[in-house]
């Protein structure tokens, strides 16, 4: 079932928790919890999504918020590997496109290393092996998650969207579990739940209202 904002938020499918303790949404009732998806070939989830997370938690943590991180994968799955990321946890490590994107804007120590620490706990998104078909319902679900007003679209364009839809499923080796649960488009993504467990924003890309968002949730 997808999430569904307004809803009570599904517990995070986490293959393994590299860092910190086993902790689920379901364990952290009467707190706002902000969960922060990236990928670990993502200099953009470095750049900005990942150090707003730590802000928020340096900020709030003592206040009743929960920062959780989960890596995830829906790309370049040689990569975003559970390896890699406990490299970057462990070391600071970096790899692929991060490292390249940080190194040359100088944001990397000793060449390769992350500048800061993750305080957070973190864990690897589930990952289910492909087989290659594609159903209508997968379909359907990407379409309506991805494409607003679908409907509104020609016979030709509703095609033309169909068939990229379908090229693109063919060539995913793995579905990740809670990047497809909470329909995200891509990383950095934040996923905000209030105290009660419930599914309040789902964000893309940079956040500049994240902030003010926990804050209205800390008071209700």
């Amino acid at each position: 079932m997808t999430a569904t904002v307004g809803m009570k938020a599904p517990n995070l499918n986490v293959s393994k928790w590299i860092q910190g303790l086993p902790t689920n949404i379901d364990k952290e009732k009467d707190n706002v919890v902000l969960v922060e998806v990236f990928q670990v070939n993502c200099p953009g989830c470095f750049l900005y999504g990942i150090p707003q997370a730590i802000d928020i938690y340096n900020k709030y943590h003592r206040d009743g918020v929960t920062v959780l991180g989960v890596a995830t994968a829906f790309e370049d799955f040689d990569k975003n590997t559970v390896e890699n990321l406990e490299l970057l946890l462990t070391k600071g490590e970096t790899i692929g496109e991060t490292l390249k994107a940080l190194g040359q804007q100088g944001h990397l120590v000793d060449g390769t290393k992350l500048p800061y620490k993750i305080p957070f706990p973190v864990g690897m998104d589930m990952l289910k092996k492909e087989n290659g078909e594609t159903s209508q319902e997968k379909i359907n679900e990407i379409i309506e998650a991805n494409v607003p007003g679908f409907d509104s679209y020609s016979a030709n364009q509703k095609s033309e969207i169909i068939e990229r839809v379908k090229q693109y499923l063919k060539s995913k080796e793995y579905s990740a579990q809670t990047f497809d649960q909470y329909a995200l488009r891509g990383t950095p993504s934040s996923i905000l739940i209030d105290k009660k467990g419930i599914l309040r924003d789902v964000g893309f890309g940079q956040n500049d209202f994240l902030e003010e968002h926990i804050k209205k949730l800390l008071d209700e």
